[in-house]
């Protein structure tokens, strides 16, 4: 049996899986998140932990001969975030999360510093980045910054906290502009440039490498043995690769999870940093990936839910499985700024074309397509960074819903496939790199791919009016940024 973590923004998902590779059980429990200021969205760190053992005690209460199988464990989680500690291994504030648009100064700055931060990191810097979260620190709280022993992102602090050991994976710590991506090391140059030095980064190890073992009070706790294995696992959407078996050049994915990706793997350092792609390392040894990030994909349909206290099932059962074309109104999902293309921490969210006679599903309709749409710039940059993306398959909690995956196709222009385990993809993906680092398998025999549930082909005319919308959608972000 393996189990794989995941440290998401809203929430922590536990998986066990069997020698088989099918899921056996789930667990989830909730996370808490703070806007203390606008731009600024952070987290407790020791509620990842709280979450991250509470769901594995719920596994091992309703499956104890189950979990005391586990021979191997991965993490999965929230890139980005800066999580700062002390001598002592404690947090000295709120972890500054991906979603955190507070540093778009310091991102100029880094720039200036480091001419050469994007032929080495592979990639533009962006307030959602850890680096200058560091360099905002340092600036803002000068305190805090003079007492930073070691600087951690998410899952390596739930890892740090399970098993004692600092270790960090390639694929999220190439989401720190700290790495060097092509060699898979840190940058001392990168880490100057940030005030900081090798002695506080964690150690590096590959994401199907064995990265530590489970602390014996939690063996005990959770009925396990007691050399149960910690793999170095990956950040949220390398996991998801993972867990798709994404592992072979070319392979694809688009995640409606609380933010949005367009994944592609590569067996090469591909950096595409004026298109605002990320390039970064996959959870495999030689394997490189390229990104396209949304901040704000299924995230936006909560937050609408949210905003007409209505759940977000019940927004969309009214407009069934498809619709026949366009809604009449626009929206652009950019509600915490964004990334691929724009990169504008400051681009904010809008409705365009509200009339008097507009209903609740018209604007359903339109965030859903706003969500398309910037997925659809995100295949255009990653097209013109490696080609064209032939189909892909559809995974985060946005994948449940038929509806977004047929706009997304008829919006797309190419097939989308709803697949198995959609939701839990990042969680299997950790749980399958728990499984290499325990027994050391061929990776291709571990990370296959999942059956697919459902296709969606893009429908000939609804396609050709959804382009013309989508023409006239992309105008909307330039005019609107010339009136804020």
């Amino acid at each position: 049996m393996y189990l794989g973590i995941d440290i998401g923004t809203s929430g922590v998902k536990a998986v066990l899986v069997s020698e088989a590779g099918a899921v056996v059980a789930t667990a989830a429990r909730e996370l808490a998140l703070s806007h203390p200021a606008p731009l600024w969205s952070e987290q407790d760190p020791d509620g990842w932990v709280d979450a991250a053992v509470g769901a594995v005690d719920n596994l091992a209460a309703r499956h104890p001969r189950e979990v005391a199988r586990v021979r191997g464990i991965g993490l999965s989680g929230q890139m980005h975030g800066a999580t700062l500690l002390d001598e002592d291994g404690r947090p000295l504030r709120p972890a500054i999360l991906w979603n955190d648009g507070r540093s778009h100064a310091e991102c100029v700055a880094l720039e200036r510093r480091c001419p050469s931060l994007h032929t080495i990191a592979g990639n533009l810097a962006m307030p959602g980045f850890t680096a200058p979260k560091l360099l905002w620190v340092a600036k803002h709280e000068p305190k805090i910054f003079a007492r930073v022993a070691k600087v951690l992102l998410p899952k390596a602090y739930v890892r740090y906290r399970l098993t004692g050991e600092m270790v960090e994976d390639m694929s999220d710590a190439a989401g720190t502009l700290w790495l060097d991506v092509g060699l898979r090391r840190w940058s001392p140059l990168l880490l100057h440039a940030s005030g900081l030095d090798l002695h506080h980064m964690p150690r590096l190890v590959e994401g199907s490498e064995v990265s530590a073992t489970l602390a014996p009070d939690y063996a005990q706790r959770w009925g396990m043995a007691r050399n149960v294995v910690v793999a170095g696992g990956a950040g949220d959407n390398a996991a998801s690769a993972i867990g798709l078996g994404a592992i072979a050049p070319g392979d694809a994915f688009l995640s409606l999870g609380t933010s949005g990706v367009v994944f592609r793997v590569t067996d090469r350092f591909a950096p595409a940093p004026a298109s605002a792609v990320h390039a970064f390392c996959h959870a495999l040894p030689g394997r490189w990936h390229q990104m396209g990030v949304m901040l704000s994909a299924a995230a936006s349909l909560a937050w609408l839910a949210g905003v007409m206290e209505v759940p977000a099932a019940a927004l969309l059962a009214p407009l069934g499985e498809r619709v026949d074309g366009p809604s009449p109104v626009k929206f652009l999902p950019y509600l915490d700024g964004e990334r691929t293309p724009h990169n504008d921490a400051a681009a904010s969210g809008a409705f365009v074309g509200l009339r008097g006679a507009t209903g609740r599903s018209q604007i359903v309709q339109a965030v859903l397509e706003g969500v398309a749409f910037a997925a659809r710039d995100n295949l255009a940059v990653l097209s013109a960074a490696g080609g064209p993306l032939p189909e892909v398959d559809l995974v985060g909690g946005g994948s449940r819903s038929p509806l977004w995956a047929q706009i997304c196709a008829d919006v797309l222009g190419i097939p989308v496939h709803r697949v198995e385990e959609g939701e839990v993809g990042a969680a299997l993906g950790a749980s399958r790199l728990g499984r290499l680092a325990a027994t050391g398998e061929d990776a291709a025999a571990v990370c296959t791919r999942p059956r697919r549930l459902a296709s969606f082909t893009p429908r000939a005319s609804v396609s050709a009016a959804y382009d013309e919308v989508y023409r006239r959608w992309r105008e909307l972000y330039p005019a609107l940024k010339e009136c804020a």
